[in-house]
């Protein structure tokens, strides 16, 4: 099932690394404010699929729309403008840049933006706040936990107030406690900005904090019975 009024929405995509497919005619849709889980065994197509969607590989064939831009017809340079404005990423291992504190992390998009260092670093700071991870603003990634660092690469994906948040495999490195608190700290973040999020994971329990589940199998991907 397609959702009404999609943000963002690919249609027959196909991509195949030599011999290899990875997306065999794959479709996606997704609403803002809504999570959607996609899930699949390891090399099923599900983090393919993510960086199509994102613009960060164009699919052999087939089309993604993101509101009124046509993501594969786009320049890459236009695609990672995109990137910077509109989306905001959250990957397994955060991925900060070590040299920065948190704070500079956090306020990396908005300053890449044009944003003013002083206002960058406020916008940054109420984020970290509301992450419950102000206290180590002026920490580098290296000092803290990895349970912090995915909440400041929460905060850095939100900062910019992105209208897609992509997160992939967000908790794979977390113990399942600080997996259970960064997926609700993520969803509630992304439900009160309106942000769609499409969440790739191979965890049921963190599947269960999206609103529907797609499973990409053999590069197709398909709804589970009795999503909403």
């Amino acid at each position: 099932m397609t959702p009404a009024g999609s943000l963002l929405e690919a249609r027959a995509l196909h991509k195949a690394y030599g011999p290899t497919p990875a997306l065999d005619g794959a479709d996606f849709a997704i609403r803002p404010g809504e999570v959607v889980a996609v899930m699949g065994p390891s090399g099923s197509g599900k983090s393919t699929l993510l960086h199509c969607l994102a613009g960060i590989i164009r699919p052999d064939s087939g089309t993604v729309r993101y509101g009124t831009h046509t993501l594969t017809e786009l320049s890459d340079a236009r695609c990672s403008a995109l990137r910077r404005t509109d989306f905001g990423f959250v990957f397994q291992f955060g991925q900060l840049v070590p040299e920065l504190s948190c704070l500079e992390n956090v306020a990396l998009p908005l300053r890449l933006n044009g944003t003013r260092r002083k206002d960058a670093e406020r916008q940054a700071r109420d984020w970290l706040t509301r992450l419950e991870v102000d206290g180590v603003a002026a920490k580098r990634p290296g000092e803290i936990s990895g349970g912090q660092g995915q909440r400041v690469a929460i905060a850095r994906a939100l900062a910019a107030r992105p209208r897609v948040i992509f997160a992939d495999e967000p908790t794979g490195a977390l113990d399942s406690l600080n997996g259970e608190r960064v997926m609700g700290l993520l969803t509630d973040a992304a439900r009160d900005t309106d942000a769609a999020v499409v969440l790739v994971t191979h965890e049921s329990r963190v599947a269960a904090y999206a609103d529907r589940e797609v499973v990409v199998r053999d590069g197709i991907a398909r709804e589970t019975a009795g999503a909403a």
